[in-house]
C-alpha cells in the first residue's frame, strides 16, 4: 500500500499570485485581466481596492466589503488576513451570497514577500483542503526591471520565486535594456516562463493553470521546470547529480537542478529535505520535484518554500518517459555543493 494519497488537487480552487516591484504594471495587467470573459468566474483578493481602478467595472456591492463586478469576477480586499478572507470567500459562495468561483487571483503589494501567501496555500489545513497553489506570476518593468533588481531584494525575490515572469513596458524600453533584463531573468529563475505584455496585458490561458501537480494534463509545464535544458550547464557531473545554473550577482540566489538516475528510497529523502529545512530553511526559496521512489510504482512530487513543505502527493502517472527523480532548488546564499552534501551525510549514515 502506498505511503502517498494520490494527488486531488483537480478537486481544490486554484490560487494564483500575482505580484511585482512598485510601478511594474501589476495593476494593468490585472484590470486588463477583470475584463477578460476568461476569468468572469473568478475571485480577485487585492490589498486595496484604490489601487486598483475598478469603478468602470464595478455593478453590486455586497456588505461593502466585496463587489460582484459586471464581468462575473467577485472582488474583495484582504481583512485581517488572507486565510480569513479565502474562508469567508468560499463560504459565501457556498451559500449563495456571491457568485461560485473557480479560481482566486490574490494581488499583491508591491514590497511584499509572496512566500507566506505561498506558504499558506502548501501547508494551511484550514485552507489546504480546498485551495492549492496555482502559479505565482510576476511582472517586471522593461525599463526599469535592472535598476530595481540592483537595488530592491524585494523584486528579486519575486523574481525568483515566480512560475510567470511577466515583462512589461517593453514597447518603451530600448531593445538593449530590454535584452539585458531578459538575461537577467534568465540567470535568476531559468524555471519560469517569461511572456512579453502587449500594452499591459497577457491572455490569461497563458497565466494560469500552471498545473505543479497534474502533469498528465499540465505537460508543458511540469516539464517546464523539470527539463534538462532549463538548467544545463556544462553537462552532467556524476551519476546522481547534474545541471547547474549560478547567478552570483542578485543576493546569492542560485538555481539548480539535482538529478538521481536510480530508484530512490523516501526515509532517506525524507530526513535529507528535513535537515535542509532545519538548517537552512531561510535560504530555500523554492524546491519542487518528482521523484521515483523504490516501493512507488508511480511518481511522487514535493514541493516547498522555505520551511514548509506541502505533503507529498503520488500522481497517476509519468509526465514523459523519463523515470529518474529530479529535483530543482532556487535558493539564496546556499549553492549546489551544500545541498549534494546533505544528502551524502544521510546516505553515508543510512
Amino acid at each position: 500500500m502506498s505511503l502517498f494519497e494520490l494527488d486531488r488537487s483537480a478537486d481544490r480552487i486554484p490560487v494564483s499570485v500575482l505580484t511585482g516591484f512598485l510601478g511594474s504594471g501589476k495593476t494593468t495587467l490585472l484590470n486588463a485581466l477583470l475584463q477578460d470573459p476568461a476569468l468572469a468566474d473568478t475571485a480577485v483578493i487585492v490589498n486595496e481596492f484604490g489601487e486598483v481602478g475598478l469603478d468602470h467595472l464595478l455593478m453590486e456591492s455586497v456588505d461593502g466589503e466585496m463587489t460582484v463586478m459586471a464581468s462575473g469576477c467577485i472582488c474583495c480586499t484582504i481583512r485581517s488576513d488572507l486565510e480569513t478572507t479565502l474562508r469567508d470567500l468560499l463560504a459565501r459562495a457556498r451559500a449563495g451570497t456571491v457568485p461560485r468561483f473557480r479560481r482566486v487571483v490574490v494581488e499583491t503589494t508591491g514590497l511584499a514577500d509572496p512566500a507566506p501567501i505561498v506558504q499558506m496555500l502548501l501547508n494551511n489545513p484550514l485552507v489546504s483542503g480546498f485551495f492549492r497553489l496555482d502559479a505565482v506570476v510576476t511582472t517586471v518593468d522593461a525599463i526599469h526591471g535592472t535598476a530595481q533588481l540592483d537595488a530592491q531584494p524585494e523584486a528579486v525575490k519575486q523574481v525568483a520565486m515566480a512560475d510567470r515572469l511577466i515583462v512589461t513596458k517593453t514597447d518603451l524600453a530600448a531593445p538593449e535594456t530590454a535584452k539585458a533584463l531578459e538575461r537577467r531573468l534568465a540567470a535568476l529563475n531559468p524555471t519560469a516562463a517569461r511572456i512579453r505584455a502587449v500594452s499591459g496585458a497577457v491572455e490569461a490561458a497563458r497565466l494560469f493553470d500552471a498545473g505543479w501537480f497534474d502533469p498528465l494534463t499540465k505537460t508543458p509545464d511540469v516539464q517546464r521546470w523539470l527539463r534538462d535544458e532549463a538548467l544545463a550547464a556544462d553537462g552532467a557531473h556524476g551519476d546522481h547529480h547534474h545541471h547547474h545554473d549560478t547567478n552570483r550577482h542578485d543576493g546569492g540566489i542560485v538555481a539548480f537542478a539535482l538529478t538521481f538516475s536510480e530508484p530512490l528510497t523516501w526515509s532517506r529523502v525524507n530526513l535529507w529535505l528535513a535537515a535542509l529545512r532545519e538548517q537552512h530553511g531561510d535560504r530555500l526559496l523554492r524546491v519542487k520535484g518528482i521523484l521515483n521512489l523504490d516501493d512507488e510504482t508511480t511518481p511522487v512530487v514535493i514541493h516547498g518554500v522555505h520551511h514548509v513543505f506541502h505533503s507529498p502527493a503520488r500522481l497517476a502517472d509519468w509526465p514523459d518517459g523519463d523515470r529518474r527523480s529530479r529535483i530543482v532548488f532556487i535558493t539564496r546564499g546556499l549553492n549546489e555543493a551544500t545541498v549534494r552534501s546533505f544528502w551524502e551525510d544521510v546516505s553515508a549514515a543510512a
